[in-house]
């Protein structure tokens, strides 16, 4: 048995967390080596921007992870938290260029190699910011296995794959619809398009129809790709259009003919419903293209400006000057019919924020169709779950409606496509290892694609890339598949579905069990964080400021699975002194444990009552608190120890167990609340661990106990020597009993200082024993001057209040300590305040005009507040009748 015997302070969280964590580090408590037939619990964790800042999402992430791998690891599983970061490539490059903008340079001007040499100087500068920043939040991750999306294995691993991919016809280039930046000048993934709500118009074109003094009308949003337009399309089953299905209409400033085509994609609700069909500038206008077999023009360079295709008026024009040309001049010629205003999305680049141009450009794409069969069917065969359910929908729809996805990226710092280019043969080789000649013809006359992979190329790999793939080692052997994944709703397709469909492909195999879904954290009005509000919250601000253990327990108390979470700072500070309350109580302890005998174990007959129900509380909140933690109801698991520590501990057990210290002459009444002191804190403290592993830890340390460290001691069981059940039934009753007569004192306003007579009639001889038994319980906890217990056959005292708790009344005589006049005051002006809301409120609720116009919710809450006041109205009018007979 061990124990630091050094007194407590006060609690300064600052001051013992970053010492824990450096001391958990060095011992290596974090690390497992792969252990043959011990089961195992993997968590891969998802990797933040590597020149990242920790926000409130990253430390949500984070706590979770590390609860359960806590949890785990106390449990004795072989664990494994893989940590890591991603080279987010767009973001990290746009960081660089910003540098060398500062002293009037392009990537350009330095080329390629020395551009990125820049980028890694970057990196190794700014890298492992955001690796501290999850040191301080506690995350007990395995820090000498950490991966980095760009680092030689993981680089192995998207070789290897992307050249397995190509080999099997499912990567390959063709000229599709994305997303592209102007000012990036590269292509963009759909999580990367920030779409903006923007007060734009529906301008109503007259397009002629040739060979006829008529003409059809088309609504569009985009003028200046009219140029592009290689077709008019209508729903095949309008009514009012159909008929001009299969003429020619002319294209105005262009004057080129194209055919109106007939296709069910139209919304015949928009507009006109009519269309103009530009398939090289809208990828549902591509789509259509290809149904149809039309043309592709390309109006813009890849800039953003007009080219020579958009006419010689408007080529070197901007996208917005030539929209504001080509509208004036529309109406010149008498074309424009009218435009309305219209509020719409608009996408805009995440990074630089410029708005997105969809582009038909040569790109990489993923042939995706052979990919999701695997992974559609590991989740509705349910080898991988998802926590909650429901969001397997979100993961079907996307998997069922996918397209090929685009994987290159027109930027230089990223994994770059393994593929040359022959400038003999015309034909592309791509391998595995770099080539200095042309696979087919063997010239030397190649160049590599300059263009790199999409980040979540990369990052798709990550349950199995990190653990050592392509090679078979221990670590796949031992902790693949990986246990669980956490992560936020909104990026189940962008890397979710992206991983399931490439460890199906390459691993034969799901890359976890569970897919345990949280939230967003939101502002205290329900806002999203962002830097435009200016709502964002500092997580490390929050750490210096009450610690890292209020704040992991702020993010898991009241937070369910999947659903959103507001942020409050009263809420880490009330966790604050949660933490505080724990070391008070510990300090306690402590200054009662110094005669403690280890060796004393108490038999059940030196148990008091109070005892029993303690150690049997306390042992059926450990099986509560698993199995929620086992459901990955980490918020409910929480609350119950939050519960039972504030609740039992604290306010109940630690206040009868006072006396027995400080004024009993019975030794072995005291070993035996020692003991049972010292097994309830330090159990508990376990229990709370992967909480609140700092304090815990600290406080553990302090008190007696087994082992080096908290986070490895045997996680708590349920021992059935322990479990009196039938005595805790009897603590319950006394407890009500005891909240009852403190009701009493409160509503009759008596001073805290002042203790009362409380007289009880039992309905039994049952409760009558168990009163004479534990009357020593309510001078303890009700502050009971005289306790007297009558038979039930006795007169009812008079000149007192009364109450009812389980088998018994209590009465509580307070007329000597209040004063009865000034308290009969008091009551009957409240009672007046509420007649008056009450009368208000009936008076709104028969206004026929009130009960037509406001919304059903808003009624509803105006009759519960009417239920509420004549409830209390109840309440004082029985309170005024015990006044009166005082």
């Amino acid at each position: 048995m061990k124990w630091n015997k050094e007194k407590l302070g006060s609690y300064t969280p600052g001051e013992i967390e970053t010492s824990w964590y450096d001391h958990w580090e060095k011992a290596g408590y974090f690390h497992q080596e792969p252990e043959a037939g011990k089961e195992a619990f993997s968590i891969v964790m998802p990797p933040p921007n590597v020149t990242g800042q920790l926000h409130m999402g990253h430390a949500l992430d984070n706590t979770l992870q590390d609860i359960l791998i806590r949890f785990k690891r106390m449990q004795g599983y072989n664990t494994n938290w893989i940590p890591g970061t991603d080279h987010a490539g767009i973001a990290t490059q746009v960081k660089v260029e910003e540098e060398l903008a500062k002293e009037g340079k392009t990537r350009y001007d330095i080329g390629r190699d020395a551009f990125l040499e820049r980028v890694w100087d970057w990196k190794n500068k700014y890298g492992e910011r955001i690796e501290k920043q999850i040191r301080r939040l506690g995350s007990s991750c395995d820090w000498s296995r950490k991966r980095f999306t760009m680092d030689e294995q993981c680089a192995r691993a998207v070789r290897e794959v992307f050249v397995s991919l190509y080999e099997k016809g499912l990567i390959y280039q063709g000229t599709r619809i994305t997303n592209w930046c102007p000012q990036c000048h590269t292509a963009l993934s759909d999580i990367e398009v920030d779409h903006v709500d923007e007060q734009g118009h529906l301008w109503y074109i007259k397009y002629p129809l040739v060979g006829e003094d008529a003409y059809i009308t088309v609504a569009t949003t985009r003028p200046e790709t009219l140029m592009g337009d290689t077709a008019v399309a209508v729903h095949p089953e309008d009514e009012k259009l159909r008929q001009f299905i299969g003429k020619k209409v002319r294209i105005p400033l262009v004057n080129r003919e194209v055919e109106v085509i007939g296709d069910t994609y139209v919304e015949r609700e928009f507009g006109t419903g009519a269309v103009k069909i530009t398939p090289a500038h809208d990828p549902n206008d591509f789509e259509m293209g290809v149904r149809h077999n039309l043309p592709s023009i390309m109006v813009m360079n890849l800039d953003g400006t007009m080219n020579s295709e958009a006419g010689s008026a408007y080529e070197g024009m901007t996208r917005e000057a030539c929209r504001k040309a080509v509208v004036a001049d529309l109406q010149k010629l008498g074309l424009l019919d009218h435009q309305e205003d219209l509020s719409h999305a608009v996408g805009h680049c995440s990074r630089c924020h410029t708005t997105i141009e969809p582009f038909a450009t040569k790109q990489w794409f993923v042939s995706m169709k052979p990919l999701t069969t695997a992974a559609l069917e590991a989740v509705s065969a349910g080898k991988t779950s998802f926590i909650p359910e429901r969001f397997v929908k979100t993961y079907n729809h996307w998997l069922e409606d996918v397209h090929d996805w685009c994987i290159s990226r027109q930027l230089w710092w990223g994994h770059q496509i393994p593929a040359w280019y022959c400038e003999d043969c015309g034909k592309t080789s791509v391998a595995r290892e770099d080539i200095t000649h042309c696979m087919h013809c063997q010239s030397t006359n190649i160049q590599r694609d300059p263009d790199v992979l999409d980040t979540w190329f990369s990052s798709a790999l990550w349950p199995f890339s990190t653990q050592g793939w392509p090679d078979k080692t221990a670590d796949i052997e031992q902790f693949f598949p990986t246990s669980v994944l956490v992560t936020g709703y909104d990026i189940i397709f962008f890397w979710v579905a992206r991983m399931m469909f490439m460890t199906c492909e390459f691993m034969k195999d799901i890359p976890f069990e569970h897919v345990f879904i949280h939230g967003l954290v939101r502002d205290s009005q329900g806002r999203k964080m962002s830097k435009s509000l200016g709502n964002g919250v500092d997580p490390l601000g929050v750490c210096e400021e009450y610690g890292a253990d209020a704040l992991r327990f702020t993010l898991v108390t009241g937070n369910t699975p999947g659903n959103d979470m507001r942020f409050y700072m009263e809420r880490v500070e009330a966790n604050r002194n949660f933490a505080n309350k724990i070391w008070n109580a510990a300090k306690f302890v402590m200054m009662n444990v110094e005669d403690y005998d280890p060796a004393y174990v108490p038999q059940r007959d030196a148990l008091t009552l109070a005892d029993r129900w303690i150690m049997t509380t306390f042992h059926e909140r450990v099986v509560q608190v698993t199995a929620d933690l086992d459901r990955f109801e980490l918020g409910a698991a929480a609350d119950k120890v939050y519960d039972f520590i504030w609740n039992y501990f604290c306010d109940w057990y630690i206040e009868l167990a006072k006396p027995r210290l400080y004024t009993s002459d019975d030794a072995v009444d005291r070993r035996t609340v020692q003991y049972v002191l010292v097994y309830v804190l330090t159990h508990t403290l376990e229990l709370l661990h992967p909480f609140m592993p700092f304090v815990t830890e600290h406080i553990w340390q302090h008190v007696p106990h087994e082992g080096e460290s908290i986070m490895l001691a045997p996680w708590p069981t349920a021992q059935a020597e322990w479990l009196f059940t039938e005595d805790a039934k009897q603590m319950q009753v006394l407890m009500e009993a005891v909240k009852g007569i403190r009701n009493l004192r409160a509503e009759s306003h008596v001073p805290m200082g002042k203790k009362a007579p409380v007289i009880f009639v039992p309905a039994n001889e049952t409760a009558a024993t168990l009163l004479q038994q534990h009357e020593q319980y309510f001078r303890i906890l009700a502050f009971a001057d005289k306790v007297t217990i009558l038979s039930p056959q006795a007169d009812k005292p008079t000149n007192a209040v009364v109450a009812v708790a389980p088998g018994m009344e209590m009465y509580v005589q307070v007329k000597d300590l209040i004063d009865v006049d000034k308290e009969m005051a008091r009551v009957l002006k409240e009672q007046g305040k509420v007649q008056k809301e009450i009368e208000r409120l009936e008076h709104k609720l028969n206004n026929a005009g009130f009960l037509a116009k406001a919304p059903a919710d808003v009624v509803d809450k105006e009759k519960e507040k009417l239920g509420s006041y004549q409830d209390k109205l109840e309440m004082l009018t029985h309170r005024l009748a015990e006044l009166k007979q005082l």
